[in-house]
């Protein structure tokens, strides 16, 4: 699926898998715009982070914007600057891995200033296999937190629900219901359905009626080596 923003957030709960879509969207927006970017601004979650497969972006032209390598194990809430010339640069396209939950999306407020100017789009990325948003109230709220903590409005869903390399088809449908009446409550439009390539297989019938994204994994848990 392609997305109509020049600039485009990535954000949701802790570990909705936000960066992994983060790297397959930069990956297919590179086939289509000379200037791709990615900007890792994920100042909460030490695992899972964009900066972590820089090799991938190099290899593909793609440029980075992520604190400098001396400081790319950091927890600290360090935000590179360059992001500036980039959000400025229309020639360039844009997806922007935030951090989670409403600590994360205060990095978007300090730009709070370019974003009434640009009007990017803001996602939030569902996993409902995570704890808190596994039900409506829960989802709801993280986005509310989300809004008010970033100065943004959410734009779109992603359904992204999985339990990694054990993911069934079960697991995405339970996912789908979730988002559609968050969806439908909240006003918010469901874009698609994330699935991993390693179930295209069993998702054909779900993809033929669907709006659907298929993922390849780049992330590894800390103790996959």
């Amino acid at each position: 699926m392609q997305f109509n923003k020049r600039i485009t957030i990535l954000t949701g709960h802790f570990g909705s898998g936000k960066t992994e879509i983060a790297i397959n969207m930069t990956l297919n927006e590179k086939k289509i715009h000379t200037r791709t970017a990615i900007n890792d601004l994920d100042i909460i979650n030490p695992y899972f982070r964009a900066r972590d497969v820089s090799d991938i972006f190099t290899q593909q032209d793609i440029e980075l914007i992520a604190p400098a390598n001396r400081l790319a194990t950091s927890d600290l809430p360090i935000v590179s600057g360059e992001i500036y010339r980039i959000l400025h640069d229309h020639r360039y396209r844009v997806i922007i891995d935030a951090g989670g939950d409403k600590d994360g999306a205060r990095a978007l407020g300090q730009y709070y200033h370019e974003w009434k100017e640009l009007k990017p789009e803001l996602l939030f990325v569902l996993n409902v296999n995570r704890p808190y948003v596994s039900t409506f109230e829960g989802a709801s709220d993280t986005i509310k937190q989300i809004e008010k903590a970033s100065r943004l409005k959410v734009t779109g869903i992603i359904n992204n629900s999985n339990i990694g390399s054990e993911t069934a088809m079960a697991d995405i449908l339970n996912g789908y219901e979730l988002s559609s009446k968050i969806s439908s409550q909240l006003s918010i439009p469901l874009l698609n359905t994330t699935i991993s390539v390693d179930l295209k297989n069993e998702a054909i019938n779900f993809a033929r009626n669907h709006q659907v994204m298929f993922i390849k994994r780049y992330m590894k848990l800390p103790w996959e080596g």
